[in-house]
Order: structure tokens, then sequence, then C-alpha cells
């Protein structure tokens, strides 16, 4: 009875660490939210330390912190221990229902090295613009999330869109077909003799 029990603590422990693996994982996947994050090195001294500002895309403001501080630590070995945030703050979009195209410069590290690259990307919000990027880099790249460094992000005038994907959707007379139009019958009757073709 021992050894049952000490097989059932066992997969009970097991089952609830996946849980939590796949609560983690449906919590990464969410949509990027844009943070601004001010922060600085801490002053041994009263002496005056620079201030350095960020804008960061991340899914919440711990993984927020955790890039900043990431990227910091790389380009003014700034550490998170010898630091401190002086203001977080989420970017909301201005114009959220407006169609605009977006150019995304985007550094990531592949198994063979460091690669800079530049896309584009048709969105109503900045936020999923990068959210597109970083789905895409992963379908075409295997790129992990980890390793993508988004440098800039810009709104593109259609005239100055590069790509194809975007560019065909520039014209004014572009058109949709409806493959499966489902009919609606208001005075017509149910019952019919002839099933209805929804292919127009």
């Amino acid at each position: 009875s021992g050894g049952k029990w000490h097989c059932f603590r066992f997969k009970l422990s097991y089952y609830n660490e996946y849980k939590s693996y796949l609560s983690k994982m449906k919590f990464k996947c969410a949509q990027l939210k844009e943070y601004q994050i001010v922060g600085k090195p801490l002053s041994k001294t009263n002496e005056k330390t620079p201030i350095y500002k960020m804008r960061i895309f991340a899914p919440d403001e711990v993984v927020a912190k955790s890039r900043f501080w990431y990227f910091l630590r790389q380009l003014k070995k700034v550490r998170k221990v010898n630091g401190e945030v002086l203001r977080l703050t989420e970017v909301s979009e201005k114009t959220p229902t407006r169609i605009k195209n977006f150019g995304i410069w985007v550094r990531y590290d592949s198994r063979s090295g460091s690669h800079n690259m530049y896309r584009e990307y048709r969105d109503v919000t900045v936020t999923g613009a990068v959210t597109q990027c970083y789905r895409d880099m992963a379908a075409r790249h295997r790129a992990r999330a980890h390793s993508i460094q988004i440098m800039k992000v810009a709104e593109v005038k259609p005239a100055d869109c590069r790509r194809a994907l975007v560019q065909q959707m520039h014209n004014s007379t572009i058109k949709f077909p409806l493959p499966h139009r489902v009919l609606k019958y208001n005075k017509k009757s149910i019952f019919v003799a002839e099933r209805p073709s929804t292919m127009q």
C-alpha cells in the first residue's frame, strides 16, 4: 500500500506541474502590450546618474521589466541589483479603429548567428503588428521569443511599402469572394425541394 501511495503522489505532483506548464504556455501566447520603462543605475554617492528609457513589447509588466534589465545589462553594463525602475507605463493606441501599415526592424539569433531583418504587417495597433511578427518569426524561422529583439517599429505610408503581401491590399477596387454565403429565409418556405446553393 505504501508503494501505491508513493506512486499516486508522484503522479499527482507530475499532473500539477503539467497543469502549471500549460497555464504558463497559454499566458505566453497572449497578445503583447507596449510598455515605456524609465530606469537608472543606483548612485553610491550623491553624484548624478544617467536615466535610460526603453520601449518594450511584452505580455505583462513582469516580463517587460525583465527585458528592460536584459537590454540595459547588454548596452550599458547595468545590472538589476544595481539599478531601479523609475516609471513603467503601458502605451495605448491612439487610433485603434484605423488600419495601418507597420514596418518592423528585427534582429534575431539563429543556430548559425545573428541576423537583421525588415518586415511589414498590416494591423490596427502597434502591439497587434508586433504580435504578428513574433508569430511569423516562430513559424518561418523557428525563432524563439527570447532570441528576438525589436529594434524599431514605425508606421509606413502606402507609397513606401516594400512587401508585396502588404502592397496588394492598397488597391482601391479590391474585392474578396464570398464562397459560403448562407441564405436567410424571411418570407420564403423553410422546406424546399432542392438544397440551396451557397457558391456564388
